[in-house]
């Protein structure tokens, strides 16, 4: 793959499909060469500015295969600018899809990067990885690749770091709006993610809510918090907010509206806190920015999307490029490692709505 410049006119035929794309890609991997990341380099805030150099960090630091997938000459004039030109393969895919655009608008057209991108990841890639709007990608990848079955829904899962490990927030945003169901779900998921992924040979599980004691929360969190006794996990119970880093459990289940407003209020507070601990003198700059670093997106990667039948990983609207590279290196070890969630998936529970 490294060296193979598939910019020249290749474009997704008619219907989105891209498998047309990468006859030098299949003769690669034929060769024996790695299954390559998908990259959607217009995804995210910065688009090609980063997305570029991203994908070149992961292949020149990591090894990581990547293939770019939007407006080529855009990503050519970056490839250039970086002394890169060909070192990467190319598809090209004329339409963006904006930061504001809802899920099923995107899913409808074909043409942009998100959804060339993962059709090229489902016939030919190893994994997709985005930084554009959650809900765009969440509902492309869903299109795509499809649930396992008896996935009611899909459930975005990162690893946030603890005094004692890491514990994996299920859901960061994939669904808003999921039913008691589905949250029982995402903690058989969350928990199969924290033994294949992080290692921990018996994860203990609790529900996000507004107490510990049982029966606390809204409608949503109590009906969940009377199935998951029920289910084959470890249960710890309820978990409040100041849980969730604490070491508590090794996986906070919650929606992914609430999920999603936790992950950028840690990393709001992380940044606010330091930056006044800094200001206060009382602590070494260099310590602090270790800690920093822990939380950051550039150390996390993204989010892995739980519950397809293929590998994508979400990362932070923001990300600079080293978030770019982590999220492709986190996405490689994912689809090369064992499988996060079983190949059946969870027990279904119910129909989803």
């Amino acid at each position: 793959m490294a060296g193979a410049d598939m910019t020249g006119d290749r474009r997704p035929p008619a219907g989105g499909a891209a498998g047309g794309v990468a006859g030098g890609m299949a003769g690669g991997m034929a060769g024996g060469v790695a299954r390559p990341v998908v990259l959607d380099a217009m995804g995210g805030d910065h688009g090609p500015a980063e997305t570029v150099p991203g994908a070149l960090t992961a292949r020149r630091e990591h090894g990581v295969p990547v293939v770019l997938v939007g407006r080529a000459e855009a990503i050519r004039r970056e490839l250039r600018r970086h002394g890169a030109a060909g070192e990467v393969g190319v598809l090209h895919a004329g339409e963006v899809v904006p930061m504001a655009e809802p899920g099923a608008g995107a899913a409808a057209r074909p043409g942009t990067s998100l959804m060339a991108g993962c059709e090229l990841a489902r016939r030919e890639g190893a994994a997709f990885v985005s930084a554009g709007s959650t809900g765009a990608v969440v509902t492309g990848a869903v299109r795509t690749f499809g649930r396992r079955e008896g996935v009611l829904r899909p459930a975005l899962a990162v690893a946030l770091p603890t005094p004692a490990g890491s514990t994996v927030l299920i859901d960061a945003g994939g669904t808003a709006d999921p039913t008691a169901e589905m949250l029982a779900q995402f903690a058989l998921m969350g928990a199969a993610y924290a033994r294949n992924v992080l290692g921990v040979p018996d994860p203990v599980v609790g529900l996000l809510s507004i107490g510990s004691e049982r029966g606390k929360g809204n409608r949503l969190t109590r009906s969940a918090g009377r199935l998951l006794p029920a289910m084959p996990v470890r249960f710890h119970g309820n978990v409040e907010g100041h849980d969730v880093l604490a070491g508590t459990v090794d996986v906070v289940v919650t929606d992914g509206f609430t999920g999603n407003v936790v992950l950028k209020n840690i990393e709001g507070c992380v940044r606010t806190t330091l930056g006044l601990v800094a200001r206060a003198g009382i602590a070494d700059p260099r310590r602090l920015d270790e800690v920093g670093r822990l939380y950051d997106a550039d150390t996390h990667g993204g989010a892995a999307l739980l519950g397809l039948t293929g590998t994508v990983v979400v990362a932070h609207g923001s990300s600079a490029s080293a978030a770019i590279a982590r999220a492709c290196l986190v996405a490689s070890e994912l689809a090369a490692g064992e499988d996060p969630v079983p190949v059946s998936g969870p027990p279904a529970l119910g129909t989803a709505t």
